[in-house]
């Protein structure tokens, strides 16, 4: 983690602050950028401890889905939204879409945060049902722009990611894609 030694702010509250601290904070945090990039890549190593029950951990399910994606000639952006898409579950299982899709979001294009944060919709068709679910909660993005690429993230490469026999590249292999996706952000 990098640091730097220019003069700190020193406000206490937000109301006193002024243009020159926050340029202080703006610099500081460009220079440091690099730390998300390496948070990431913790939390996604973190994933090995979450099984839950399937036939691999989160980690290897998320390898999986990213090295489907990449294989189908997905972006960069989707193919680390792919290896991110169940990141959320390093810190709560029900609502890891949108942990996931936050992280992604000021980093990717719009249709692929949507996909990330709605793939529960779409991945329950697979198995919704055996929950007493609606296994069509996809359909309620029907008319989105982001639908196609949705289904595809969803049908095609997360829900066939729980295979220990799946030829599936390590998290190195797609460390300078993280690095570069999480280089700078597009949005606060």
């Amino acid at each position: 983690m990098t640091t730097t030694s220019q003069s700190p702010t020193s406000f206490t509250s937000m109301d006193t602050s002024t243009v020159e601290q926050w340029a202080v904070i703006g610099a500081e945090t460009a220079q440091n950028q690099s730390r998300v990039a390496d948070r990431v890549l913790g939390m996604l190593e973190s994933l090995s401890e979450v099984v839950d029950g399937f036939a691999v951990d989160q980690l290897t399910h998320s390898l999986q889905t990213a090295t489907r994606a990449e294989r189908a000639g997905a972006d960069d952006e989707m193919v680390v939204a792919s290896l991110c898409h169940d990141i959320g579950k390093a810190v709560s299982v029900p609502n890891h879409p949108r942990i996931a899709a936050e992280i992604l979001r000021p980093y990717v294009r719009d249709e692929v945060f949507q996909a990330i944060l709605f793939h529960q919709d779409f991945q329950g068709r697979h198995y919704f049902a055996h929950f007493n679910m609606d296994p069509n909660l996809r359909d309620n993005h029907v008319d989105a722009a982001w639908f196609a690429l949705a289904e595809q993230f969803a049908d095609e490469w997360d829900q066939t990611s729980f295979d220990p026999d799946y030829p599936t590249e390590p998290l190195a292999h797609f460390e300078a894609k993280v690095r570069s996706v999480f280089a700078q952000p597009r949005s606060i």
